[in-house]
C-alpha cells in the first residue's frame, strides 16, 4: 500500500498547486493547495505547523473518546455516540450508520475532510489525500488514478472529477492494504460530496464482493444510499460502474 500510495501521490498534484506531506501517527496526509491564479506559492512552515496542530487536536479528541469508549474503535456495526461526543465522532457515527458499518470505517475520510475544510479557510483550491481517500475542492478538473492491486485495470484508469466540489473520493480494497474488509474486491470506489460518507460506503460496498459475480449487487447497494454520486467496483478482470464516475485511460 505504501508503494502504491507514493506512486499515486507523485502524479496527483495539479499544475498551479503547491503540495506537502504530514504524518501524525497513523494519519498520513498529502496536501495540495492553490489560489485563484496559476502561480505556485510555497506553503510556509508556520502554516504547516498550524495545520499539524489542528490535525493533532482532532486525533487527540478521537483517541480520548476511544479510550473512554473502546467499543467505538472495535465495532464493525452501526452504533450511537455518547452524549457530549466531539464533532469528529458524531460525523463518523453518522457516516457509518448510513452505510451500515462501524464508525471507524470512516476514519480516513474524516481526517481528509476535516483537514480539507480547515484549509479552505485560506485557500480556494484544496486536495487532501489520506491513505487513498480524498477530499477535493478545485476550480478545474482533477484526474485521480485508480490502484486496484493485481487487477488488469490497476494503474490504467483515472476518475475525472468536475470542477468545484467538495468531492469525497474514497476506495476500499479486500486485496490491497492493511484496512479490514469482509470482501475481496480489488477496489470499491465511491464518489460523494462527503468524504466520510464515501469512505464508509466504500467499505460497505467492498464487503459485498467475493467474486466477479457480486459486482452488480455491490453497485446496486451503493447507488441506493443517500449522498452517493458515483460507484466503481473492480474485481479481477471485471468492473461495474454507475453514476457520475467519469473514467479515462491513463
Amino acid at each position: 500500500m505504501d508503494h502504491a500510495r507514493r506512486n499515486y501521490r507523485r502524479g496527483l498534484c495539479p499544475e498551479g498547486m503547491s503540495s506537502f506531506s504530514m504524518a501524525i501517527r497513523e494519519t498520513d496526509l498529502w496536501v495540495a493547495v492553490g489560489g485563484h491564479t496559476p502561480e505556485v506559492e510555497p506553503v510556509s512552515k508556520d502554516f504547516q505547523n498550524e495545520f499539524a496542530t489542528f490535525v493533532w487536536r482532532q486525533r487527540r479528541l478521537l483517541e480520548e473518546y476511544i479510550a473512554q469508549f473502546p467499543f467505538f474503535g472495535e465495532t464493525f456495526e452501526p452504533c450511537l455516540a455518547s452524549p457530549g461526543a466531539p464533532p469528529i465522532v458524531l460525523l463518523m457515527v453518522r457516516a457509518g450508520n448510513i452505510a451500515g458499518v462501524g464508525p471507524m470505517a470512516a476514519v480516513a475520510g474524516a481526517f481528509a475532510q476535516l483537514a480539507g475544510v480547515w484549509l479552505l479557510r485560506k485557500y480556494p483550491q484544496v486536495i487532501v489525500e489520506n491513505g487513498g481517500d480524498l477530499f477535493v475542492f478545485c476550480l478545474h478538473r482533477v484526474k485521480v488514478g485508480i490502484y486496484a492491486g493485481s487487477s488488469l485495470f490497476s494503474g490504467k484508469l483515472a476518475v475525472r472529477l468536475k470542477p468545484g466540489g467538495p468531492w469525497g473520493l474514497c476506495t476500499s480494497s479486500g486485496t490491497v492494504g492493511p484496512s479490514f474488509s469482509h470482501g475481496r474486491a480489488d477496489a470499491a470506489v465511491i464518489l460523494a460530496k462527503d468524504a466520510l460518507l464515501a469512505d464508509a460506503i466504500a467499505t460497505a460496498t467492498g464487503n459485498l464482493v467475493q467474486s466477479t459475480a457480486d459486482l452488480g449487487n455491490a453497485v446496486d447497494f451503493a447507488k441506493k444510499l443517500p449522498g452517493v454520486e458515483g460507484v466503481l467496483v473492480i474485481k479481477d478482470d471485471k468492473m461495474a460502474v454507475w453514476g457520475d464516475m467519469h473514467l479515462e485511460e491513463i
